[in-house]
């Protein structure tokens, strides 16, 4: 099987990450081998070329170039450039006739991520958008059991960095759970309301919406960049069943009570959740604890290895470039919520502040 070539752009935070998998997956034998990267700081450049050993150029126009010319070869790239550049970037290697995972958000508005969307059909290339959480192990081991879920909560906290800050905390870190919800509930919004507030930076920085869904499902979400400590979690009812999954863990439970209905449940709830924190987790009349096993993986190899199927089988990748339009609609939806709710509370002054 001929080698396939594969173009990084972006070598910050997350441009690392891809380009180490892909040189972990080169040297573990599979048939790929990492071309180039795109990287317009200086600095972040020369430090790129010496530590992968491949050629680093300051555009992806000059790049597109170098392989027009015969320079060099590949067929698919990772876009792990600033949210700002996505669409830029994406749109001019789908122009190419160049397979794209591009990282989440797809882009800054729907108008840019449908433009990209007709592009990869017109050109017939992959457009896979970077939504890890879908290939988290304990996200896939949901997937089986799930039975008309109708409560979600997720919480998703981080400590603040100065990464992403071109967006807020709904593109940069909400969007992971809004993305995973509205793969479970395939419904269409019904109604939302958020608010939020800038803490360390011009953006919303914390932010709280609900939604509730044309089914009736409800969803609460919590998103914060400015916390003391680092939560990554999903809980949601369905009948008779509460899951709750821990994204960082890998890590799902199960609180059955359909198995003996006519117990006492709410005693033996009460006495199930002091259990399973404790670690006890024993089992109580009316409700049966379960952890099923989960095979545990990093997700964004996960989502790397499907994205080069994709591109092998040419076959549609599991997270489509119509799935990252649909998240990055109800995002901007949401700041647009946010914006209505720092205007009538008179927020816009702590938004308008200089950054600390």
């Amino acid at each position: 099987m001929p080698h396939l070539g594969l173009l990084v752009c972006g070598a910050g935070v997350f441009g690392r990450n891809h380009l180490r998998v892909y040189r972990a997956l080169e040297d573990g034998g599979a048939p790929i081998r990492l071309a180039a990267i795109v990287e317009p700081d200086l600095v972040r450049a020369g430090a790129a070329a010496t530590e992968w050993g491949v050629p680093v150029f300051s555009s992806v126009q000059e790049c597109l170039v170098a392989r027009s010319e015969g320079q060099l070869a590949f067929g698919a790239a990772s876009v792990s450039t600033p949210t700002s550049a996505h669409f830029e970037v994406a749109n001019a290697l789908l122009a190419a006739g160049v397979d794209v995972l591009v990282e989440k958000p797809i882009a800054t508005s729907v108008g840019e991520a449908t433009r990209l969307i007709d592009l990869a059909a017109q050109h017939k290339c992959i457009l896979q958008t970077g939504h890890l959480e879908r290939f988290n192990p304990g996200v896939i081991a949901t997937l089986p059991i799930l039975n008309h879920p109708m409560f979600f909560e997720a919480h998703r906290l981080s400590i603040f960095s100065p990464r992403s800050l071109d967006v807020d905390v709904v593109l940069d870190l909400m969007v992971h759970d809004l993305d995973i919800v509205l793969s479970l509930v395939q419904s269409p919004v019904h109604s939302l309301h958020a608010v939020g507030l800038p803490i360390l930076s011009r953006k919303v920085d914390i932010a709280n919406v609900r939604i509730e869904f044309e089914s009736g499902c409800v969803a609460n979400f919590t998103a914060s960049r400015v916390s003391t400590e680092k939560v990554r979690k999903l809980r949601f009812f369905q009948p008779h069943q509460y899951v709750s999954i821990d994204y960082a863990r890998q890590d799902l439970l199960i609180i059955d009570v359909s198995r003996a209905a006519h117990a006492d449940a709410a005693h033996a709830y009460a006495a199930t959740i002091a259990a399973a924190a404790s670690a006890a987790a024993p089992g109580f009349p009316g409700l049966h604890i379960e952890k099923p096993e989960v095979k545990p993986g990093e997700p964004l190899r996960l989502e790397i290895e499907s994205f080069l199927n994709c591109v092998r089988t040419r076959s549609a990748p599991r997270v489509s470039g119509e799935d990252g339009r649909a998240v990055l609609a109800l995002a901007l939806d949401i700041n647009a919520a946010l914006a209505e709710h720092a205007e009538r509370a008179g927020l816009h002054r702590f938004m308008d502040s200089p950054t600390p």
